[in-house]
């Protein structure tokens, strides 16, 4: 991530320069400067690109004059309907744009404080690159952008707006970095460690290890670990942000993540083509973790917990078989039809010890749980389930406001049918109709009617192409969603 300085208004003696132009606007403030030191050429490159400023258009003019090496110009859109998704694209696209320059200036004088810290924040998401096994690259293919000045009128607002950003920046590269990591080294017991690493943050962390785990009725968690040799864990993150004596403090709200550090699938293994995929399994967990950094790192107002259940999901002569039958930590069964539906056993004994440890206000699971919500909605959208309307309105608000949609999804009777065994209180699948449904439905059997939701990433954890704040690979998806709709509706 380059550093990123926010400073007055000053026409660069050397480098590049980023002009940020809404749509028909005249050239003003540094924009006017620097074509003015360039003999008007700054101009009337744009006028032969035919640049008008529209949403998304730029151009870029070499070596125009004024000292500049190079000039990006990128089209805002009309004033009046600049948005934060927007500046955040904006941002992006400067990122790319400056990849291969060592400094740069942006010529932000015409925005508000919060509207450059927006920009920013989009620069500081695109940058991100996950390289650290590249030992043989080639010194012209690795980026070199260093520092980012952005010339504004209020430099100090700024910064302070943008405080907060590169928290949640900092959150979201935890959490592309956890689901980057190749499975023989991100094991349960590594992940873990790593999470220790946000004490701090001023986080308590807890880890449970299979000992304590035995102790609390986890048979369900503990059957599907019990395959591997990599131990499974269980970490416990507390942020006690909520003011002190203003009020009496709150339940707590809980996030949980599914933690699958690789997934063979068991006993009933899968496909060998793209198995190597499954080292993201634990993007759920890695989404809470980056979360709890987050918030943790922007000092938020709120009692969090957040809890990830750790596993590795092998086959072995120890591993848990079709058929067997797990006691879970509620005291309820499961016949364990299909090893390969491994998270939602994971998170019935994680929900049950979040639910009977800290009766949380609402909770909120997130898991690459199921196949089907990717033939269901693709790529585009996560899948959202939840037993409280208001609840879920707030995740699908939250969602839009930061470009990361989920959609919501039924659940019913009809399909909690579906997972009813012959010889337990249930079983892990319901077949292949409703297959995120019948999923979902298996994890409400474990919230006590608490308000609860849970978000199928598994179509949104990972991605194949690059969008405009996301490079392609681990994307964080909700860590941005969750931090806002903590923000707006839950901080004293």
């Amino acid at each position: 991530m380059p550093d990123i300085a926010f400073v007055k208004p000053a026409l660069p003696r050397a480098g590049a320069l980023v002009l940020l132009l809404a749509e028909e606007a005249p050239l003003a403030g540094l924009a006017e400067q620097a074509d003015k030191a360039a003999n008007g050429a700054i101009a009337r490159g744009l006028e032969a690109a035919k640049f008008k400023g529209r949403k998304g258009q730029s151009t870029t003019l070499w070596a125009p004059g004024g000292g500049v090496s190079k000039v990006v110009a990128i089209g805002l859109g009309k004033q009046n309907e600049i948005a934060e998704a927007g500046l955040e694209a904006t941002g992006g696209t400067i990122a790319g744009a400056m990849a291969q320059e060592r400094e740069a200036t942006v010529a932000a004088d015409g925005l508000t404080a919060a509207q450059a810290a927006g920009v920013a924040f989009g620069i500081a998401l695109k940058s991100y690159r996950f390289d650290r096994y590249r030992t043989t690259e080639k010194e012209e293919d690795k980026p070199k952008l260093e520092r980012v000045a952005m010339g504004v009128a209020e430099p100090a607002k700024a910064k302070a707006a943008y405080a907060p950003l590169q928290a949640i920046a900092d959150g979201v590269f935890l959490t592309r970095d956890l689901v980057s990591e190749p499975p023989n080294v991100l094991t349960p017991a590594e992940c873990a460690e790593r999470c220790k690493a946000l004490t701090k943050l001023g986080v308590e962390v807890e880890v449970l290890g299979p000992r304590e785990m035995k102790r609390l009725g986890f048979g369900a968690l503990l059957g599907v670990a019990q395959g591997s040799a990599n131990e499974p864990r269980m970490v416990v993150m507390k942020w006690m942000g909520a003011p002190k004596g203003k009020k009496p403090a709150g339940r707590p709200l809980a996030f949980i993540g599914k933690g699958v550090t690789f997934d063979t699938g068991g006993i009933s293994i899968k496909p060998a083509g793209g198995m190597e995929d499954m080292k993201w399994d634990m993007a759920g967990a890695g989404t809470v973790i980056g979360l709890m950094a987050a918030l943790a790192g922007r000092k938020a107002k709120a009692d969090v917990i957040g809890i990830v259940g750790l596993v590795e999901n092998m086959p072995s002569g120890t591993a848990q078989r079709p058929g067997d039958v797990v006691k879970t930590a509620s005291g309820q069964t499961v016949e364990v039809i299909n090893t390969d539906a491994e998270g939602r056993l994971v998170l019935a004994d994680v929900i049950h010890y979040c639910i009977e440890k800290f009766d949380p206000r609402f909770m909120i699971d997130l898991a690459t749980l199921t196949g089907a919500i990717i033939i269901a909605l693709g790529h585009e959208h996560a899948g959202l389930f939840a037993n409280d309307d208001t609840l879920a309105q707030r995740i699908e608000a939250a969602g839009r406001a930061v470009g990361e949609p989920c959609w919501r999804m039924p659940l019913g009777d009809a399909y909690d049918k579906q997972i009813k065994s012959d010889i337990a209180d249930m079983k892990n699948v319901g077949g292949r109709p409703g297959g995120s449904i019948t999923a979902a439905q298996f994890i409400q059997r474990f919230v006590q009617g608490k308000p609860w939701a849970h978000l199928d990433i598994a179509g949104t954890a990972w991605s194949s192409k690059d969008a405009p704040t996301v490079p392609k690979g681990a994307t964080a998806y909700g860590v941005r969603m969750l931090d806002r709709l903590v923000a707006e509706h839950y901080e004293g």
